[in-house]
């Protein structure tokens, strides 16, 4: 006989204790219809054993779906339903963790046995409170009624009743003294079991206080660090599922012992006696479970998603007035009853006074319910995708400041509220995203998204609204780690330490663990230049996402060299030999540099005058590359680019970059010969610059390709350039 049938045998008192622990996490229709391939499967080395645990599950949900046929066929319409409800549970509950679904059948297989071995026991074991207390009352009442039967009866001719029946008397008091003698082992037994069963729970309190208090807080905290550092750039985070599954279980437990608590409430109804436990012990252990339910609630409260414009995806944080934002919210305990229940009110600096007079409002829906339909895992969580910030003007009627620095370095919070009532208990929870910087124009996304950078990297603090009073410096290499992200993040390749120490001689001398300032990075310039090392930094991200992407990707830039360090590089390769970089002088600017040899044997290094996006939008950087052309001698144009640095001939290495091929007739651009050949900037533009587009299109209306491609370096057209 199975053990699920011998389970149906038994009487309702035993049949209501296995309905307690059948709910949806395992329904018992489950454990009806697959009784025996349930039993013969081995759920408890399961439990410990993921792979295992895996194709359990899967085959668990391949015999609901040989039900489902079955009951097809049959038109139960309403087992059907149930069935179908399941097999979506096992699917969308348990795929990520199957190990959790072999912990609870486990579980329920073990409480059957225990409660199949306490059925066939005379005397019932430690956790039938509920049954011994029946018990016990029954036969207290039973003792009352003898005793007060007995005074009745001396009352009523007490002296010739004591003289005619002292025999039955001395019986009549050896059973009540055996009764009393019963009872009092009774109770002695009730007394221990009562302490054993509080001892029990306040074990299981204590455990799940000191993991909520160490090793659940601490993770939370590493999540949200990751997630700090994911948002400037750093590498992807996960665990929030994870820590998901834990915050739920631990709610889980302690909804159960808070049941167990009330139910001991129960037996005091039924049963008490002088010294009871339960009336001194179960308020507190009440209290201590309530307090970690809410703690418990708090911190799962979370931003799964931090604010973001979705214009701009690789610069969160950063929002600007009148535009859309995105933000995500997630509950970290998931159960059912929750669903659809919770409702999160978004606003804009509550209770916060920032650093100026500028405020804001959140236009739009800012009011929505949470849900596991939205989710792909099936977490309870809100996205809110309709958000706008709007300033509200200042009492003179004019808006804030919005200068180029206090704009961007002023801090905002949004947060979020809600409130939990589950099982009569009601929880205000209450989050914040991390600080967000607030833009009325693009033209200030960069000092914003610099101070978003700043920020996550120097402090772990959520909610310092007032960092920018007095921003703490950041070590160097720390700062270029960061650095190295933006253009990993940002277009798809970091930087090497080669490319980073170029940076590093930018910022500052030496940098072994030098303390480098927020206005070194942000805010002071460059020596002799006109900008600072951010903007400088920013124009070149921008230059790489727009116009040179795919060379900068397969890692045929240098960009980060110093005009030092390029003829180092250079001086002994062979003639032909060139390399990209990045202008240091100009905003958004690539150049680069190749090597020749003279007559007498010397090496000379020739430069170009840095191309920036409006010449890169007229005609892609790989085409310029491949036609690039100098008159050399015989006024014969000729490209002196032969082999990218170290030794990569060119067209292997851009050729599948061209746009096209040129006509075999003329060349697209024409160049002057190079007249510096000692310096590494042109003294001119002229010198070095190709025919404009539109200087090229007037000249070919009035000249032929050939005319234009043989035209002597001192002809006029030439010195008309």
């Amino acid at each position: 006989m199975s053990q699920w049938s011998q389970v149906q045998q038994l009487e309702i008192k035993f049949l209501e204790q296995v309905d307690q622990f059948y709910d949806d996490n395992f329904p018992m229709e489950i454990r009806h219809l697959l009784a025996q391939w349930i039993e013969s499967q081995d759920w408890e080395a399961a439990a410990n054993n993921e792979a295992m645990a895996m194709i359990l599950l899967q085959n668990l949900i391949i015999q609901v779906d040989e039900q489902l046929d079955r009951v097809s066929q049959e038109k139960n319409l309403l087992l059907i339903h149930n069935l179908k409800r399941v097999r979506k549970l096992l699917q969308g509950k348990y795929h990520g963790n199957p190990m959790h679904i072999a912990v609870i059948i486990s579980n329920c297989l073990r409480e059957e046995r225990r409660i199949l071995a306490a059925a066939s026991m005379p005397v019932q074991g430690p956790l039938e409170k509920s049954l011994q207390n029946s018990v016990v009352s029954e036969r207290q009442r039973n003792v009352e009624h003898k005793v007060s039967a007995i005074k009745n009866s001396a009352q009523v001719g007490f002296l010739s009743w004591l003289l005619t029946m002292t025999s039955q008397n001395d019986k009549n008091s050896a059973l009540i003294k055996q009764e009393m003698l019963a009872l009092q082992a009774m109770l002695n037994t009730l007394d221990y079991k009562r302490k054993e069963v509080l001892s029990k729970i306040g074990r299981v309190i204590h455990e799940i206080d000191m993991l909520m208090s160490n090793m659940l807080t601490e993770e939370l905290l590493d999540w949200k660090r990751r997630q700090q550092i994911a948002c400037i750039g750093g590498p992807l985070h996960g665990g929030l599922d994870q820590l998901q599954n834990c915050f739920t279980l631990l709610a889980e437990s302690l909804f159960q012992v808070r049941r167990q608590l009330e139910k001991l409430d129960e037996l005091l109804i039924r049963l008490t006696y002088d010294g009871d436990p339960i009336p001194v012990q179960r308020p507190q252990l009440l209290e201590k479970v309530n307090f970690l339910l809410y703690n418990l609630f708090r911190n799962s409260f979370v931003v799964e998603r931090q604010p973001c414009m979705p214009t701009h995806p690789q610069r969160p944080m950063v929002l600007k007035t009148l535009i859309q934002f995105t933000v995500k919210l997630r509950l970290l305990i998931k159960l059912p009853e929750l669903n659809y229940q919770i409702r999160v009110k978004a606003t804009i600096d509550k209770n916060v006074s920032t650093v100026s007079n500028r405020r804001f409002v959140l236009c739009g829906t800012h009011v929505k319910a949470m849900n596991m339909d939205e989710s792909a895992n099936g977490s309870l969580s809100v996205e809110f995708r309709h958000l706008q910030p709007k300033e509200m003007k200042t009492s003179a009627g004019s808006k804030g400041n919005e200068g180029p620095h206090m704009v961007t370095e002023e801090l905002h919070s949004i947060s979020f509220e809600t409130q939990v009532c589950l099982y009569g208990l009601t929880i205000n929870l209450e989050t914040s995203s991390l600080p967000v910087v607030m833009i009325s124009n693009v033209s200030q996304l960069p000092n914003a998204w610099a101070s978003i950078i700043w920020y996550n990297l120097s402090t772990n603090d959520p909610q310092n609204l007032s960092f920018f009073n007095n921003p703490p410096a950041a070590t160097l290499s720390q700062l270029l780690e960061v650095l190295s992200w933006q253009f990993s993040s940002y277009v798809g390749r970091g930087l090497n330490s080669e490319q980073l120490n170029m940076l590093a001689e930018k910022l500052t001398v030496s940098y072994n663990d030098y303390q480098l300032s927020w206005a070194k990075f942000c805010k002071e310039h460059l020596p002799g230049k006109s900008f600072t090392f951010w903007v400088w930094l920013e124009a070149i991200l921008d230059l790489i996402k727009k116009h040179i992407l795919p060379l900068w990707i397969d890692g045929y830039i240098m960009g980060f060299v110093s005009k030092e360090k390029e003829r180092i590089l250079l001086k002994d390769k062979t003639p032909g030999t060139f390399l990209l970089r990045f202008s240091e002088s100009n905003l958004g600017g690539i150049t680069f540099t190749w090597v020749d040899q003279l007559e007498n044997g010397d090496v000379t290094f020739h430069s170009v005058e840095p191309y920036n996006k409006g010449r890169l939008s007229a005609l892609p950087f790989a085409d310029i590359l491949r036609d690039y052309k100098v008159i050399m001698a015989d006024n014969v144009p000729e490209n002196p680019l032969k082999y990218l640095y170290p030794d990569i001939p060119k067209d292997k290495a851009f050729g599948k970059h061209y746009s096209c091929q040129p006509n075999e007739g003329w060349a697209p651009l024409l160049y002057l010969p190079f007249l510096l050949n000692d310096s590494t900037e042109p003294h001119s533009p002229s010198d070095l610059l190709p025919m404009s587009p539109s200087v090229y299109a007037v000249l070919r209306e009035h000249l032929s390709p050939t005319a234009i491609e043989t035209a002597p370096a001192n002809s006029p057209l030439n010195a008309s350039l």
